[in-house]
């Protein structure tokens, strides 16, 4: 009973005016959560202590880190969202993928921008060749390509396709982004929150780090449901029009041309 329940529900959410109705319903709170965590982990931010050796610089930590976990985490919905249009043909799929490439790659450019900010001070340079840095930086390249793959096919369905089959081959810098530092000698620092045997990070600077991260997670996936109503919208409009294209070609042509009347000879 419970499967045929979360089967229909799937399905429900396939219709797009279901899933319509119910971003409507979930983006007020949503973006009043990620208001409050946001605000919540900034005062703790203020609140947190400096670091023994990087002074009041560490504060960039606390948004260059969720900002580096969100650019992985919205490639992987993309991902997700790639196999859902290639396997299982949700019509949303590609809705979401189309939707988060975007936001993906303004969160890897602030990853980018905001790690530069820190290495700075920290390494003496604004930008290394590092293992880390590089991999993100393929990782904001994958997204502008999908971004461009996407709007350069014409045809919806073929358009699907080539940007979920590019979004699966990007997915393998994923883990390399993830393991970069244990693979190679880099001048990037080790895990320190997710990791075996648990995190180095004090609680005084974890729990802030922890708010902060939930706090831009929420703000992603509100942004991501605004954007996917937004194409929906889009694509409804692009349907319409060109269905009213389609009806004025079909008109008979009518033609413009006022009747001849040939002239009468008078007397005068």
């Amino acid at each position: 009973m419970s499967n045929k329940f979360f089967l229909s529900r799937w399905i429900d959410l396939a219709n797009p005016t279901r899933f319509l109705w119910l971003a409507g319903l979930l983006l007020p709170w949503m973006a009043a959560l990620s208001a409050v965590l946001l605000v919540v982990g900034l005062y703790m931010v203020y609140g947190s202590p400096e670091d023994y050796q990087q002074g009041i610089t560490v504060w960039i930590m606390y948004i260059h880190v969720p900002f580096a976990w969100l650019s992985m985490m919205c490639y992987s919905v993309m991902a997700m969202s790639a196999l859902g249009t290639l396997v299982w043909r949700h019509p949303l799929a590609d809705v979401s993928a189309r939707a988060a490439a975007p936001i993906g790659a303004a969160f890897t450019a602030l990853a980018l921008l905001t790690g530069s900010l820190w290495g700075k001070p920290m390494w003496g340079t604004w930008w290394v060749w590092d293992a880390r840095l590089t991999s993100v930086f393929i990782l904001f390249l994958m997204y502008l390509g999908v971004i461009a793959l996407s709007r350069a096919i014409d045809d919806p369905s073929k358009s699907a396709r080539a940007a979920a089959v590019l979004i699966l081959i990007g997915f393998i810098n994923i883990p390399i982004i993830k393991f970069s530092v244990d693979w190679w000698n880099t001048l990037h620092q080790p895990a320190s929150v997710i990791r075996m045997g648990g995190s180095t990070i004090d609680p005084s600077m974890l729990y802030p780090l922890l708010v902060m991260a939930a706090g831009f997670t929420t703000l992603f996936f509100t942004l991501h449901l605004m954007a996917m109503r937004n194409e929906i919208w889009r694509r409804r409009v692009a349907a319409m029009r060109k269905m009213a294209a389609r009806n004025a070609d079909a008109r008979p042509a009518r033609s413009q041309a006022a009747p001849q009347v040939a002239p009468q000879a008078t007397d005068v």
